[in-house]
């Protein structure tokens, strides 16, 4: 079985400091720093409800970017129902 290791190469003649952003930026961008951040100590139940507000937008970002015809017309009808009220 292969095991997966997240990691950089260092590439000749790139400094350890410059390797060493590569690799944080990796585990940023795979929520790894963020998640272990998390699970460092407690988070309480409003100390979550506001983690998940605060990335509710970027979730919301990615499902809405593709959307049809039918979920646009779902949208603008509920919209303009909001708007009448």
């Amino acid at each position: 079985m292969e095991k997966h290791i997240r990691g950089v190469d260092v590439k000749s003649g790139e400094s350890v400091d410059r390797a060493l952003k590569r690799l944080k930026t990796k585990l940023d961008t795979e929520g790894i720093l963020e998640e272990m951040r998390r699970r460092r100590s407690h988070e309480s139940t409003i100390d979550r409800a506001i983690r998940k507000a605060r990335t509710a937008p970027k979730r919301n970002k990615v499902r809405w970017r593709f959307q049809s015809e039918s979920q646009v017309a779902t949208a603008e009808a509920a919209r303009a129902a909001r708007n009448a009220e």
